[in-house]
């Protein structure tokens, strides 16, 4: 049996994924990238999760992969190497489209793949203690499976500096340029998610999960007429679907939505 390195909550519509290899500041091996996988596809299925929560048990959010693990992968013949490299790529690709919001909440270090786990994250919220890095050039190693997601968090311009230097960057810095969203002191952090989650919940699920799709296909890409038509219809499609008929009609009754948790 696989080492359970993860624990997973339920607190009302909100889905909590703590990575709990604490010995090890959270570092990922195979266990903890088939697990996390797993985790999010089961949430991302579940309709009665609305919102997902990843964070770190101990001190650190993430230190990135197990040097272990990254030596016995080095070692293995290219298949198996090559296999579970496909298996990590996997892993952040299925966290980044998980039809829920997803938020990380980051503590101490989140480094080389704690940084593929925060920008595949919808929102990231850090302590001010938190530190920052791509440090894999200093092992002789490139941050390979993260950059896609690192790279649309926080544009190449930074990242060639990150990727290079390897050197670590305070919470205010990684606000600066994008990597996450916003600090809170340690004592208020649990408070700021707590209020995301209630902004996430006051929206409706299916509009969140189209409106996460939205930003994939149009984002980057010229505003023609095609681009402009595509637009006119997924509003034209949504507007009449009974999610939002429930929507206006609460709007206009001054009552909430029926998808709206009681307080």
């Amino acid at each position: 049996m696989s080492e359970r390195t993860l624990e997973i909550d339920r607190t009302g519509a909100v889905g909590w994924v703590w990575m709990n290899r604490p010995a090890v500041h959270n570092a990922l091996n195979e266990a903890m990238i088939e697990q996390l996988a797993e985790a999010f596809l089961n949430h991302g299925e579940d309709p009665d999760v609305r919102v997902i929560v990843l964070s770190g048990r101990g001190k650190s959010f993430s230190a990135g992969g197990d040097v272990e693990y990254m030596k016995r992968q080095g070692a293995a013949q290219r298949e198996s190497n090559l296999a579970n490299a496909r298996a990590l790529a996997e892993m952040f690709h299925v966290i980044a489209i998980t039809p829920k919001p997803t938020i990380a909440r980051v503590t101490g270090a989140a480094i080389g793949g704690g940084l593929g786990l925060i920008a595949a994250c919808d929102i990231a919220v850090a302590s001010t203690t938190a530190k920052f890095a791509a440090s894999e050039v200093r092992l002789g190693l490139i941050p390979s499976t993260i950059a896609p997601y690192v790279l649309r968090a926080i544009g190449p311009r930074h990242a060639r500096r990150l990727f290079q230097t390897g050197e670590r960057i305070d919470a205010a810095h990684a606000q600066q340029i994008g990597l996450v969203h916003e600090t809170a002191d340690p004592e208020q952090l649990d408070a700021r998610i707590d209020a995301l989650v209630k902004d996430l919940l006051a929206g409706a699920p299916t509009a969140q999960s189209a409106a996460k799709s939205l930003i994939e296909d149009v984002s980057g890409r010229p505003i023609t007429r095609e681009l402009m038509e595509e637009t006119a219809v997924r509003i034209a499609e949504i507007r009449s679907d009974s999610e939002a008929i429930e929507g206006l009609s609460a709007f206009l009754e001054k009552r909430s939505p029926d998808w709206m948790p009681e307080e």
